[in-house]
C-alpha cells in the first residue's frame, strides 16, 4: 500500500484523522447533518462544533476506514459491528464491516480494523483496497449474488482477510454477504472472493485470475 497523507483535525476533546490513501470520496461525512464536515471550509473538519458522540457517529459512517477519531484521553472509542458483513457494491468495491484483521493493513490506519473498501475490479493501484480505478476501467457488475452458502450459527468474531498473491481474497470467519440490491444473500465461515474482475461467478472466485494472468502488484 502506498504511503498516504494523514491529516489530523484536532479539537478540545476529540481529534479526527483522515487517511488520504483510503478515501474514495463516498461522501458520507460531507453529507451528514451538521457542520462537522463542510466542503470548502478551512479546516474542512472541525470536531468542536459537534459532541463527541456525534463525531463518533459520523466517523463510523465512513465505509473505507479513512476516517477515525481519538479522544483526549488517547482512546479510540470505535468498536466492531456485532455482525461481520460484506456488501457488494453496484459496479464498485466490496464494503466490509466487522471485527477485521486484514493481512498487510498499515498500522497507521486503525479504521481498517472495523471498516474497509476492497478492490474487486483488479485495477486498483492500492490493492487490496479500492482507489476508484473501477470507474476509469469501466468495470461493470450489478452485485448479484447467486449462491447462498451455509447458515451461520454465529454472526460475529474475528474476520480474517488475506489477499492471495495474484489470486483472490480469502475470507475466514463468520460473515454474511449482501448483493448490490441490498439482499442478504450468502452466509458462511470461509469464502474466496474475486479481485481480478474477471470471474463469471462474481463476487466469488472461479479461477479466472489464472486465465487472464492477473497480477496483484
Amino acid at each position: 500500500m502506498p504511503d498516504g497523507k494523514i491529516t489530523k483535525y484536532p479539537g478540545k476533546s476529540a481529534e479526527v484523522s483522515w487517511h488520504g490513501a483510503l478515501c474514495i470520496h463516498i461522501g458520507e461525512c460531507g453529507r451528514a447533518k451538521g457542520e462537522l464536515f463542510v466542503g470548502g471550509r478551512q479546516p474542512w473538519c472541525q470536531p468542536d462544533v459537534a459532541s463527541d458522540d456525534q463525531v463518533q457517529e459520523v466517523i463510523m459512517r465512513c465505509p473505507t476506514g479513512a476516517l477515525t477519531v481519538e479522544l483526549a484521553d488517547g482512546s479510540q472509542p470505535e468498536t466492531a459491528s456485532p455482525e461481520n458483513t460484506i456488501s457488494v457494491a453496484y459496479n464498485g468495491p466490496l464494503f466490509v464491516r466487522g471485527e477485521l484483521a486484514i493481512d498487510g493493513a498499515p498500522s497507521d490506519a486503525p479504521g481498517l480494523k472495523f471498516r474497509a473498501a476492497l478492490c474487486r475490479c483488479g485495477q486498483s493501484k492500492n490493492k487490496p483496497f479500492c482507489d476508484n480505478s473501477h470507474e476509469d476501467a469501466g468495470f461493470r457488475d450489478s452485485g448479484a449474488v447467486g449462491e447462498t452458502g451455509e447458515p451461520n450459527a454465529e454472526s460475529g468474531g474475528l474476520l480474517v482477510i488475506k489477499a492471495v498473491k495474484d489470486g483472490p481474497l480469502m475470507v475466514k470467519g463468520n460473515v454474511t454477504i449482501s448483493g448490490g440490491s441490498g439482499r442478504t444473500s450468502w452466509s458462511g465461515k470461509k469464502v474466496a472472493l474475486c479481485r481480478c474482475g474477471a470471474s463469471k461467478n462474481k463476487p466469488f472466485c472461479d479461477g479466472s485470475h489464472k486465465k487472464i494472468g492477473f497480477t496483484s502488484n
